[in-house]
């Protein structure tokens, strides 16, 4: 009579099935925690052209012209601003623009044109906004998913 077979405990899979979790799990942490900094976009805004000055934060004013109309859209997020609609540069002089849709008053900039899609950066904006007539400064969006990307042809409001 031959020996009875060993009976296989499930002991093996079950260990290597909770270290292949393990490392899912920690990959994922890893993943999350260190890609953080790359949902921040790249923005950028030219040199002004022969026209104006650099695109600048905007200032208090007594100006007496009345403001247009708001923003139709509830966002103030400049990813989803359209042509006709302003901005304005709420970021520190020389520092990084950081643009909010808002009213279109003095000192802010109207959207002339938009481009959706993919864009190289400064010299992308620069020849896209170049077929754009009366713009004087351009701001892109640019995000590691190409479909995200867009550039703005802005005019300074005076």
């Amino acid at each position: 009579m031959p020996p009875p077979e060993r009976k296989r405990g499930r002991g093996r899979p079950i260990a290597v099935l909770a270290v292949v979790l393990v490392l899912i799990l920690g990959g994922a942490t890893a993943f999350y925690l260190f890609g953080q900094d790359d949902d921040q976009p790249t923005t950028s805004v030219a040199a002004p052209t022969q026209e104006s000055g650099a695109l600048a934060p905007d200032a208090p004013e007594d100006d007496d012209s009345p403001p247009s109309a708001p923003a139709v859209s509830s966002s103030t997020d400049p990813r989803f601003v359209q042509p006709g609609q302003c901005v304005r540069n709420t970021a520190s002089s020389g520092g990084k623009p950081r643009l909010l849709i808002g009213e279109c008053a003095p000192k802010s900039y109207e959207v002339l044109r938009r481009f959706d899609g993919k864009t190289s950066g400064e010299r992308d904006a620069e020849t896209k906004c170049a077929q754009v007539d009366g713009y004087t400064n351009w701001y892109f969006y640019d995000s590691e998913l190409d479909s995200l990307d867009f550039v703005l042809c802005l005019k300074r409001r005076d």
